[in-house]
């Protein structure tokens, strides 16, 4: 009975000796987290001193005056820019210039632009606009811009300069890859408007989907045209080339429109709230047309999201070349009436859950831009050829005017046009095999 005891008694000893040595560490997790906390209060002040103490030094021995209010501007300015390439100070001619680009009417060129490896670069020229039409491509460097450096220019700065009224000039000087030398090119300004949705016939039985950039009105768009096609559509080719991006919804709900369940981009940041999953849903969903998406280096962010989407739930084959790698999620926060800060706030994470940005989506197929030569003989010349040649002539001895040939619709894509695009031909020919696959 004396063991018994002893042994209850050393077990109420080992239980109170524990209790001790528990409460005091619960002490000291306390005391560590207190002197934490005043460590990081009195690094706050301290770098607070040292930037006050060097706003004084440069406002007071500054060669050139300036004030304090610019000295602060160009310190926010700083600041912002070198976390990441999208994040930046707004002033309040730059605050007010964003309204304008999100509510008004302005002229610009037609292209949008981004910071990759320090240098101002052309994500991609918009189909149709100005900047299109005068040869600017997905990838050129803008050197200059009306003879002003862009070295150290931010984004927004850029924009700025290139936007303006229209039908004024504005001169670009540009690096493009295997170029000799560095290009002038000319630009007319022009009120921006954008065709973001058009299709059309390959063949028979192959719809191809056409997505400049992703406004509000590119899922119904699509919807449109699926049902257009619906009867002879046997397969689709969805060309995302040169698409700058846009909407987030509406990049959801094309690829939405292929994937039945499933989630298709995940938006993740620092502050928990900001994290959001989206998901496909299982009606409206064209689920067994084979699928091809074209991309290249010009095709960013909401494009991005799309094409990635799709290869990771191995939907459709993804052919051309790296996309441009823009997958971060920018806010505008005001500081004042008049100033704001956009600030880079999350990033966004395919379904397998890698990233996009300054990655990119790798094809599936990589193939350069070009064409195919054709090598026909010169010599030679078709029974209707000459045929219609001799009626020409004819019609010009009689004076009349020769029946003008019937030209292919412009809803067409035909042979010539595939011969003057090496992507869209081996996407066509993808897309035809993965008919015959699903025909077996």
């Amino acid at each position: 009975m004396k063991k018994t005891n002893f042994i209850a008694l050393g077990f109420s000893a080992t239980v109170l000796t524990g209790s001790l040595l528990f409460v005091p560490s619960l002490f000291a997790k306390e005391e560590a987290a207190a002197a934490d906390d005043v460590a990081v209060q009195t690094s706050r002040l301290q770098s607070l001193a040292k930037f006050t103490k060097v706003l004084g030094l440069v406002e007071k021995y500054n060669v050139d005056p300036v004030t304090i209010e610019e000295l602060m501007d160009k310190a926010l300015g700083g600041m912002l820019t070198n976390l990441d390439a999208h994040s930046t100070f707004l002033n309040a001619k730059h605050f007010e210039s964003m309204k304008v680009q999100t509510d008004g009417e302005f002229g610009g060129l037609g292209i949008t632009v981004g910071i990759k490896d320090g240098a101002l670069t052309v994500i991609a020229p918009i189909e149709g606009t100005p900047a299109d039409k005068a040869g600017l491509k997905a990838s050129d460097i803008i050197l200059k811009i009306n003879e002003q450096s862009t070295l150290n220019m931010t984004i927004d700065d850029a924009v700025n300069i290139m936007r303006g009224k229209k039908g004024t000039p504005i001169n670009l000087t540009i690096i493009r890859k295997n170029a000799l030398k560095p290009l002038n090119i000319d630009i007319v300004r022009d009120i921006i408007k954008i065709q973001s949705v058009y299709a059309k016939n390959i063949g028979d039985d192959i719809l191809y989907l056409r997505v400049t950039s992703f406004d509000k009105k590119v899922v119904d768009g699509i919807v449109k045209e699926l049902k257009k096609a619906s009867n002879k559509n046997k397969g689709i080719v969805l060309d995302l080339r040169n698409n700058p991006g846009g909407l987030l919804d509406q990049a959801v709900g094309l690829v939405d429109l292929f994937i039945d369940k499933g989630i298709i981009v995940s938006q993740k940041g620092r502050d928990k709230s900001e994290e959001k999953v989206y998901s496909a849903t299982a009606s409206g969903t064209f689920k067994d047309i084979p699928l091809v998406v074209l991309v290249n280096e010009g095709s960013a962010s909401a494009s991005e999201i799309v094409s990635g989407a799709l290869q990771d739930h191995k939907r459709g084959i993804i052919i051309g070349e790296n996309t441009f790698g823009k997958g971060s999620v920018q806010v505008i926060l005001p500081i004042t009436d008049e100033e704001a800060i956009k600030l880079t706030i999350a990033r966004y994470y395919l379904p397998s859950g890698r990233t996009i940005q300054a990655v990119g989506v790798k094809p599936d197929v990589l193939v350069q831009a070009g064409e195919i030569k054709t090598h026909d003989n010169g010599f030679s010349i078709k029974e209707a050829d000459l045929k219609k040649h001799l009626e020409g002539e004819l019609a010009k001895i009689e004076g009349e005017t020769p029946e003008k040939e019937k030209k292919e619709s412009s809803d067409t894509i035909i042979e010539e046009d595939l011969n003057k695009d090496l992507q869209l031909k081996e996407a066509v020919a993808i897309t035809k095999a993965l008919q015959i696959m699903k025909g077996r």
